[in-house]
């Protein structure tokens, strides 16, 4: 604990670490605030109301996926028709969208491998592309909440302005439009002027802060019980504190691969002498190298089961995968994060590429010949690593479901016993505890995490 003390004392010390602490503080805050600014045509007094009677409809299991989702990343402004609803999801959206067409369009493989210059023209690109998707994503946000709430007569007073109207449309489009922009600019004042990570650290600040509000709400489920229900929660924290502790080794595994480099002259004078001369070093390959993207596309998809439901709705097989607590839902969810795994591993982890600039410079993996033997090997071992990973991943995603009912009472509490919201707070918190011992051990301080945590993420 002394040391705790400590090294926030060192941090504190830091003006130019302080600076960017309390900076990314002050952003955080304009984005909270922001997210409680209500559509000019929409009454937030009553939205809240429309919120509960959907719920009390069984809304909160038909939309719990991605909609579902995208609320818990802007901390419930999706669903509270703030001008932050869409938040900074549709520049990760584009992001993605970039990321996977640089794949496949030379242009982009160009900027990737233009350094500095490269990187700019590419974040303009992702920009422009944010706009356009916020162009696609804002009506059909429009749209949903309109059918949601319209049939309900005793709610009509939620609007300001008929909803069916151009005077609704268009400055709410607007305005949803602006207010992802600005969530967009304010994440990448904290990247450049805060401590880094700036969308990640408003993705996360967006899940966080509905973790108070589905503990009291869980609290008071479990008190209404009796006298055991302070036990019960006692237990779900302890139990989630494990949770917590299986994600971050998730996140920090790695296998690591030895290389050794020889130098030129070196080579020429004998390999199996020189090479117990060389610079030893290791290739860190992540066991979930994919992170929470395949967990994003598999929600993205399990909207698909769900519309089959149109067809027939009196089959309650298909009706089970309109619950994401259901059975039916979570084994095809988990089935396609493994799909999934491998998928993104394979396309965002470049084999071959490694094996080359291992060969151009001199590197080699010990008793593995340079080049094609290379990449094929550290492709079977990314092969064998990927498969565990993409297990473990594939039960976290399902672990709400399985917490739910039985042990979590709650569905806003059973959501954070797992999936991606899980694995986002301890990835970024994880990058932003690296980033903060990066400045400490510049200025010669001890950094937050121990030298063993250190060893096992490879950095």
């Amino acid at each position: 604990m002394k040391e705790f003390i400590q090294t926030l004392k060192n941090i504190w010390s830091l003006k130019e670490l302080r600076d960017k602490i309390l900076f990314t503080l002050g952003i955080i805050l304009v984005y909270r605030f922001a997210s409680y600014i209500s559509l000019p045509a929409i009454n937030l007094a009553e939205v809240g109301d429309l919120l509960e009677h959907y719920k009390n409809q069984g809304g909160n299991k038909q939309g719990a996926g991605l909609l579902g989702l995208l609320s818990s990343f802007t901390g419930g402004a999706f669903s509270h028709a703030s001008v932050m609803a869409l938040g900074i999801m549709p520049y990760i959206s584009a992001s993605i969208i970039v990321q996977l067409m640089g794949m496949a369009i030379p242009y982009l493989q160009k900027l990737q491998k233009d350094g500095e210059s490269g990187r700019n023209t590419l974040n303009q690109i992702t920009r422009w592309l944010t706009i356009g998707v916020c162009l696609v994503q804002a009506p059909s946000y429009l749209t949903s909440i309109t059918q949601l709430f319209l049939p309900y007569a005793q709610f009509q007073s939620a609007y300001f302005v008929e909803p069916n109207s151009i005077m609704f449309w268009l400055p709410s489009i607007v305005i949803l439009v602006a207010g992802s922009v600005f969530a967009m600019w304010l994440g990448e004042k904290i990247t450049d002027k805060g401590i880094g990570n700036g969308i990640s650290i408003l993705i996360m600040v967006g899940i966080l802060s509905r973790l108070p509000e589905a503990f009291v709400q869980e609290m008071a489920v479990q008190n209404g019980k009796g006298g055991m229900g302070s036990i019960m929660i006692l237990i779900e924290v302890l139990f989630w504190m494990v949770v917590v502790l299986l994600a971050v080794i998730l996140s920090v595994a790695v296998r690591k691969i030895p290389i050794q480099y020889v130098s030129r002259a070196q080579a020429r004078g004998g390999v199996n002498k020189n090479l117990m001369q060389g610079a030893r070093q290791w290739i860190p390959l992540k066991v979930n190298a994919a992170g929470v993207m395949p967990i994003i596309f598999a929600q993205a998809l399990m909207f698909v089961p769900g519309l089959l439901t149109k067809f027939d709705e009196s089959n309650t097989f298909l009706a089970g995968f309109k619950n994401v607590f259901s059975w039916q839902y979570n084994v095809l969810f988990a089935l396609l994060i493994i799909i999934f795994s491998f998928f993104y591993t394979a396309i965002t982890i470049p084999v071959n590429q490694m094996a080359d600039d291992l060969k151009r410079n001199g590197g080699l993996v010990p008793k593995v010949r340079p080049g094609k033997e290379t990449a094929d090997y550290l492709d079977d071992i990314l092969s064998k690593i990927t498969l565990p990973g993409a297990i473990f991943l594939s039960i976290f995603a399902v672990l709400p479901a399985i917490v739910h009912g039985s042990f979590v009472q709650t569905d806003a509490f059973a959501l954070f016993f797992g999936g991606t919201s899980l694995l986002i707070m301890v990835g970024v918190i994880l990058d932003t505890v690296q980033q903060i011992n990066t400045y400490l051990l510049n200025h010669h301080y001890d950094g937050l995490m121990q030298s063993k945590l250190s060893r096992t993420t490879g950095y």
